[in-house]
């Protein structure tokens, strides 16, 4: 960087120090004439540019430059495609700097602990390695073109209801193995340029007041080193605020906050050092920005369109196909029915809304692909409406009647899904499910595809031969069906999130939204496929499913290492094989498990992914690279991840439900975790320490259960395993005084001491 911010810092007067701490406006940070430092500008965006045009409405909600729409994060985490997510974030990038935009406000990466959130459609996944590893990629994309990104909701921002005063109560090791670890990845491996913190409270603390999660965490742990902004209107207390870690407030506070922050300083409340650190990250920023310019930059409209056609493509998960009725064939006649077909429903609501550059429709584009088939477009119902309109729904029975197969656009209106509230079922509406039965009523060959940004409640299933989750598809969701319909490629897209066969079954079910203001995740770790895997639930999808056209046989499991030190890396190698007679892309899905865990585990986790593109007939090795992370949970007492000593299942799959190969690795722990022994320890715990275990053994004969259970050896020592220490004392009728007892831990934990 060219320009000395330090001396820029020492020539700043105290007001104008706490001025750029909060933005101009909705969209910019202040500028410092005198001093040369520009104004720049940030926006929304996760999937695409969402400008405010001049003069537009203060939100710019409805009013915004046309940039390319691709589709939203439920979408593109379907692909599990590293590299395509890398080439969207590219294509925002460029856009970014056509509009001299110097942050683009998203990834948004918070977990899907609900399907009933309402900004689902925005996240990446239930599973925080997914989530972190789709999100690096992303932010690597727009960031290599010279423009910032904001991770964004940090953290536990899982539902919008009461989203600016909630409290998310959530213990230690589920916030850092689940709510945490999906923005811990990002942060290391990408480096965003900035992190916006959520307007929840997390642990009783405002997320923009703790320094838990902003200093100790995000700096101190995970070496961030950009600024955090707050989401927008997030901030509670702005010294406090400060204090924490969060230096740029939007959108303008009208200069309220700048008053507080100088009253504080002149006070003594706010050190200077403080207020200067906070200042400097914020001029980091704003002159990167200036230098990483491109002065004239242009996007091509149509090359961006198709690489979203492209991903769109990869991003839709084949959920049924009965009788192989996909692709279908190019002869005969088609019943196209659905308003979705020509109205589309390609993104979520609220602030990721943006202005496509075009839009297709799906009927236009399966037109013009529909080489010798007759196709009959019905409108079935009404988009404004829930209600049967009788006569929609009779005419498009009529043409299903009249066709040899019939494909029913259906999902989500607009209304149903949108920042600011949660959706409260799983249902579609009630018109679109009338027209299902109606339409399978007389067609026995019914296509459904669907529009949506989150799980839906499927019990019409099996009225239906095959089922396309569309997700929220982008500007170019029609010319993507149309590819997927006719074949023109295979589907390759997998769930990133489990499909409950009814909301019940969520792990989240009966603590969501929570009350008043209290949210509590008693679920723990179990969220998604962790819960539904633990709990032997049969998923209506399970995480990582999706259909192909073609067929992939798994084998050669094989590992460099059968047994490794836990601050070594071991690689495991499979090859995959496309058996059928079609190209097709497989993603690969690796879990680890630990076969014998002293502590609550989940009894798979995802920590590997790879999605390859296979010919007929093609066959391709895949090595993924497994580390400490990869077996280890968060040990609260040590503060720390923390690897047991044993056995470790590694296995392959091509869902969280098909799992195809396993192997065995042992894995040796090099940390040793302090033990300290005391009067409420038990005798059970003293017998499985292998320290202790031999000197234990005297225990079972001062009980005084040992003449009632002299023939029964196996029930004493059940009996005796969860007794502590200090109860002897009574049980031993003066075989076991109080001394005793003070002398057995003092050479308890000299042998533990030792070991250590």
């Amino acid at each position: 960087m060219t320009t000395d911010i330090k001396q820029l810092l020492s020539q700043m007067t105290l007001e104008e120090k706490a001025g750029l701490c909060s933005g101009l406006d909705f969209w910019h940070t202040k500028g410092i004439e005198r001093l040369g430092i520009p104004s720049v500008m940030v926006t929304d965006g996760p999937h695409g540019l969402r400008k405010q045009q001049e003069g537009g409405d203060h939100l710019g909600l409805n009013d915004s430059v046309p940039a390319t729409c691709f589709p939203s994060a439920a979408g593109l985490a379907s692909s599990w495609d590293r590299e395509l997510i890398t080439r969207v974030g590219e294509a925002l990038g460029a856009e970014c700097q056509a509009e001299n935009v110097a942050v683009l406000l998203g990834p948004g990466n918070n977990i899907k602990r609900s399907p009933l959130n309402g900004r689902n459609f925005e996240y990446f996944s239930e599973d925080p390695y997914l989530a972190g590893e789709l999100a690096a990629s992303h932010i690597q994309g727009v960031q290599s073109q010279g423009v910032g990104t904001s991770l964004k909701h940090f953290a536990a921002n899982n539902q919008e209801h009461r989203r600016m005063s909630t409290d998310a109560v959530i213990d230690e090791r589920t916030l850092r193995e689940i709510y945490l670890a999906s923005f811990e990845g990002p942060v290391k491996q990408s480096q965003p340029w900035s992190v916006m913190c959520s307007y929840n409270r997390v642990n009783g603390v405002y997320a923009s007041e703790s320094d838990y999660l902003l200093n100790r965490i995000l700096r101190e742990e995970w070496g961030f080193e950009g600024f955090v902004v707050s989401d927008w209107g997030a901030v509670n207390e702005r010294v406090q605020a400060l204090q924490a870690g969060l230096e740029l407030e939007m959108p303008s506070s009208a200069g309220i906050g700048d008053a507080k922050i100088v009253q504080a300083v002149e006070s003594g409340e706010l050190a200077v050092k403080t207020l200067d650190l906070a200042v400097e990250r914020l001029l980091t920023f704003i002159f990167k920005s200036v230098e990483s310019r491109k002065n004239g930059a242009t996007f091509d409209k149509e090359t961006h369109h198709r690489l979203a056609r492209e991903v769109a493509r990869d991003s839709m998960v084949l959920l049924k196909n009965e009788n192989g009725i996909l692709p279908l064939q190019k002869n005969g006649r088609l019943a196209i029915i659905g308003e979705f077909a020509k109205n589309p429903r390609y993104q979520g609501g609220g602030s990721s809304h943006v202005n496509p550059t075009q839009l297709d429709d799906a009927f236009a584009e399966m037109q013009a692909a529909a080489g010798g088939v007759s196709l009959e477009y019905a409108q079935g119902y009404e988009l404004g409406s829930d209600g049967v309109n009788d006569a929609l729904q009779q005419a498009a029975a009529d043409a299903a009647a009249r066709a040899d197969a019939a494909v029913l656009f259906l999902g989500l209106p607009d209304r149903y899904e949108s920042e600011g509230y949660d959706r409260s079922h799983l249902s579609l509406p009630e018109n679109h499910i009338a027209l299902l039965a109606a339409v399978a009523a007389v067609q026995s060959n019914v296509v459904v595809v669907l529009s949506n940004g989150a799980p839906v409640e499927m019990p019409w299933l099996p009225q239906t031969k095959a089922v396309l989750e569309g997700y929220l598809g982008g500007q170019a969701f029609g010319g993507a069906v149309a590819d997927l319909l006719f074949g023109a490629v295979s589907p390759s897209g997998k769930l990133a999130e489990t499909f409950p066969v009814k909301l019940s079954d969520n792990p989240s079910f009966l603590n969501f939204p929570g009350e008043g203001d209290r949210v509590e995740y008693r679920e723990g770790l179990f969220v998604g496929y962790r819960y539904y895997d633990k709990k032997q639930i049969e998923p209506l999808f399970p995480f990582g499913f999706g259909l192909s056209y073609t067929k992939f046989e798994y084998s050669g499991l094989k590992l460099t290492k059968q047994r490794i030190l836990d601050s070594e890396t071991v690689q495991v190698s499979l090859t995959v094989k496309n058996t059928g007679d079609t190209a097709g892309k497989e993603i690969v899905q690796l879990y680890v498990s630990d076969v014998e865990s002293s502590v609550i585990r989940p009894l798979q986790e995802l920590k590997g992914f790879a999605k390859l593109a296979l010919e007929p007939g093609e066959a391709r090795e895949v090595t993924f690279t497994l580390d400490k992370r990869s077996f280890a949970y968060y040990n609260t007492a040590l503060g720390d991840w923390h690897v047991e000593s044993g056995v470790f299942r590694i296995a392959a799959g091509a869902s969280s439900r098909d799992i195809r190969l396993s192997t065995e690795l042992v894995v040796e722990s090099q940390t040793k975790l302090p033990v300290r022994f005391h009067r409420n320890t038990t005798i059970g715990d003293l017998l499985t320490h292998p320290q202790t275990a031999e000197a234990a053994k005297k225990y079972t004969s001062m009980s005084g259960l040992d003449s009632l259970m002299e023939d029964n050896e196996e029930m004493l020592l059940a009996m005796m395993r969860y007794m502590p220490l200090r109860a002897l004392i009574g049980f031993g009728q003066g075989r076991f005084t109080e001394a005793d007892l003070d002398e057995d831990l003092r050479q308890f934990n000299a042998l533990v001491t030792e070991e250590e």
